[in-house]
């Protein structure tokens, strides 16, 4: 059986999807590496909400989908990018999210991260009209409900902060004072512009040497309280610069959706660990490369990774704030969910060539599952845009 597929051109052409799914099944623990992924959520289709509208949320397949994640030994990096933070999903949803994620988490035994941000303060007409202590204040609120439920604190970079801030000087006052105060040390998170505009000239310059300069200091006054810090800026050697800075005992957690197998991977000065978006499609197969990696078969951990980042690259591309479209698309056809709905309506921020790519490259790796249901979904997908097979 062959599904037809819209071309870059304009036309169509005929692809055989693959009969059967790689096989992985979940293991032991990863010993080698600690490996989140970011994770997606699953909106509630009957709900009667607009773009503007807060957040339906479908919690039961939302923590569905992380319980898969759980059974195959993956960290959930919750209330992330990933999930539509500041994208759809607000602090209210977020709140809640990181609640019963972390609950679950418990009740699962499985490890779990929750982001921290300012998203509770809303841009106005005329910007962010708030001052240092506002934003400071912002994070002690979130960082108190992660902290309470129980999960560690991801500090993630902020809108607000970046709106606000005059100068370097004010984000070393501004995050020296929140992990002063936080009670177990937390991952760093910088999130670079590609992924979100309004982040450019975060740690007060758009310059990434100043930048960087400015994280290593925060990160050196308080090296006991930073478990790690995840970058997020697609440039590679720019990671392994900071990986090789960092003060002794402190992580850096792979955020680069381009080159990841080989940051994972390391080198002879050290390797990063992960946080990574792809990893919510990539799950068991993500999984089962690292565990061949804990045997030390670098080889064998590259041979199943490599051949993922035509994907991720693809899902990735600019501009890179839409990945979530591809990621939950993904999620639709692998059945973790029985619709294709985004909250915000985000499920139509990417074309009809790019799920069709996404598709052909997701089972080719032999992501599906069920690569029946996969095919039929895509040819549903394929029917409301006029394709017939």
């Amino acid at each position: 059986m062959t599904i037809r597929l819209p071309d870059t051109e304009g036309g169509l052409r005929a692809y055989e999807p693959r009969p059967e799914p790689l096989a992985v099944t979940p293991g032991a623990p990863f010993t080698s590496r600690t490996v989140f992924s970011a994770a997606h959520v699953v909106a509630d289709p009957f709900a009667d909400v607009t773009p503007d509208s807060p957040a339906a949320v479908d919690w039961d397949a939302t923590l569905a989908f992380r319980r898969h994640l759980w059974s195959h030994g993956l960290g959930v990096a919750e209330a992330m990018d990933t999930a539509q933070r500041g994208m759809g999903l607000g602090w209210a949803e977020a709140e809640e999210l990181i609640r019963r994620s972390a609950a679950e988490a418990k009740a699962v035994g499985g490890l779990i991260a929750c982001g921290v941000g300012t998203d509770q303060l809303p841009v106005t007409e005329i910007g962010y009209p708030y001052n240092l202590d506002e934003i400071r204040t912002a994070y002690e609120e979130q960082l108190a409900v992660v902290e309470e439920a129980g999960a560690q604190a991801i500090l993630m970079a902020s809108r607000a902060m970046a709106a606000v801030a005059k100068s370097p000087e004010d984000y070393l006052e501004v995050y020296g004072d929140l992990l002063r105060q936080a009670s177990e040390p937390v991952i760093l998170h910088w999130l670079g512009p590609m992924f979100d505009p309004a982040l450019e000239g975060y740690w007060g310059s758009t310059g990434l040497d100043a930048a960087t300069a400015t994280f290593l200091e925060v990160i050196a006054a308080h090296p006991d309280k930073v478990d790690g810090v995840k970058i997020s800026l697609l440039d590679a050697e720019r990671e392994i610069d900071v990986r090789r800075k960092l003060p002794d005992g402190v992580r850096c957690y792979t955020g680069d959706d381009f080159n990841y197998p080989e940051l994972i991977a390391g080198d002879e000065q050290g390797f990063s660990h992960a946080l990574l978006g792809i990893f919510d499609p990539l799950g068991p197969l993500a999984a089962e490369a690292v565990r061949v990696l804990d045997t030390g078969d670098e080889a064998g951990f590259r041979a199943l990774l490599d051949p993922t980042v035509e994907l991720s690259r693809h899902l990735f591309q600019t501009p890179t704030r839409f990945y979530k479209t591809g990621v939950v698309f993904l999620a639709w056809l692998a059945g973790h969910q029985s619709h294709f709905t985004m909250v915000g309506g985000l499920q139509s921020a990417r074309s009809l060539p790019h799920f069709a790519r996404a598709y052909e490259l997701a089972d080719q790796l032999g992501l599906f599952p069920d690569p029946k249901l996969a095919e039929e979904r895509m040819k549903n997908l394929l029917s409301l845009y006029g394709v017939n097979q």
